[in-house]
């Protein structure tokens, strides 16, 4: 990455070229800088899509841990992991089914996640799959998402390898966790406890059971819940500064898993919640993402192709130079003169609230 120019700031993950009042208002505490270093990335001169073709992550199921390997249809792997208790792989196939949901809720019948997920690593970071990782627990009805502090490779370190551990290790928690009373809380807590790669960074767990959505996020990562359209709920970012996120640390380098936020939030079959890195929504604002939810509801998409929506909408926004962002809202505010969007890994996990089990595919 070339040196700044003298005029330019490097913060976080961009560079600002013309920092106008309050120059003084942004500094780091000299143990956190090196981390607080994102992605490393010039936005001045945004990179295109190669060919325009983007990696979209397949939703499988096995009944063994893997790491996610792709498909023909694209080229590069990350980490993705779902737990599932079938014995025989299935497929969500892009664009080939539409399906029905039945928002009735069926006398106290059991709230079902019903999941997909799509990833697209950094275009500098396809070759090595980017330092986003997510996991899918159909069984246990829980997601997560963790996004590696990139600003460790400045001293060689990988920190997408701290994230997939970490998202490993929250799985295993789960699994060990009382049925139906999973405390996303307590399995971060044990995840990063048995987390030893060198790095850091964000972590968002949410578990689905009959009292409704329990989740914990620390850092920028975070989640909304859209109901018909609109969103009825979004969890905080947690920055110690503009673009300096709360992170977690092997050992007691960084923030706490106590310091996440907790959360508790009732919710309905027809429900949709919508979880992201940083990449997401420092790209789109909550209205859009909501629209794209409620487009696709009515157009019967899967949830797997509602991701892959919302991922696309927020590359393009991210390669936008002409265009308002909650990132550069964030970065104005803080006094930088700053427009566009923020180019970073991005992984969005849907999930659709059910229920009932009941929910067909037809032919599109």
């Amino acid at each position: 990455m070339a040196a700044p120019a003298s005029n330019a700031v490097l913060l976080g993950d961009v560079h600002f070229d013309d920092v106008s009042t309050k120059p003084c208002g942004v500094h780091f505490r000299e143990r956190t800088r090196r981390v607080a270093l994102r992605a490393n990335v010039n936005l001045r001169k945004p990179k295109p899509l190669n060919g325009g073709i983007l990696n979209f992550g397949c939703s499988t199921s096995d009944a063994s841990w893997r790491s996610w390997n792709p498909s023909s249809l694209y080229k590069n792997s990350s980490f993705f992991a779902r737990c599932s208790a079938e014995t025989t792989p299935h497929v969500q196939h892009l664009a080939t089914s539409t399906f029905s949901i039945d928002q009735t809720n069926f006398g106290g019948e059991r709230l079902k996640l019903f999941s997909g997920s799509c990833y697209l690593p950094h275009p500098d970071k396809e070759d090595t799959g980017g330092e986003d990782a997510h996991f899918i627990c159909t069984d246990e009805q829980a997601i997560g998402v963790a996004d590696g502090v990139g600003g460790w490779a400045d001293v060689g370190v990988n920190a997408g390898l701290f994230a997939q551990e970490l998202m490993s290790h929250s799985v295993r928690a789960i699994q060990e966790e009382p049925k139906d009373s999973i405390n996303p809380a307590r399995v971060l807590e044990k995840a990063h406890s048995c987390t030893k790669a060198k790095g850091s960074s964000t972590a968002c767990i949410i578990a689905l059971t009959n009292m409704g959505l329990h989740a914990i996020n620390l850092g920028d990562s975070g989640f909304i819940v859209v109901r018909d359209g609109c969103t009825i709920f979004r969890s905080p970012v947690q920055q110690h500064d503009f673009n300096f996120t709360y992170q977690l640390e092997s050992g007691n380098g960084g923030d706490l898993p106590s310091s996440g936020e907790v959360f508790t939030i009732p919710v309905a079959p027809g429900d949709v919640v919508v979880v992201g890195t940083d990449g997401l929504f420092d790209n789109l604002y909550n209205e859009e993402v909501a629209e794209i939810v409620l487009d696709a509801v009515r157009a019967g998409l899967e949830p797997l192709v509602t991701a892959q929506r919302i991922a696309v909408l927020a590359r393009q926004r991210a390669l936008d130079r002409n265009r308002q962002t909650p990132f550069s809202t964030a970065a104005q505010e803080a006094g930088f003169r700053y427009y566009g969007g923020k180019l970073d890994d991005i992984t969005v996990v849907v999930s659709y609230i059910t229920g009932s089990t009941r929910v067909s595919f037809l032919p599109s």
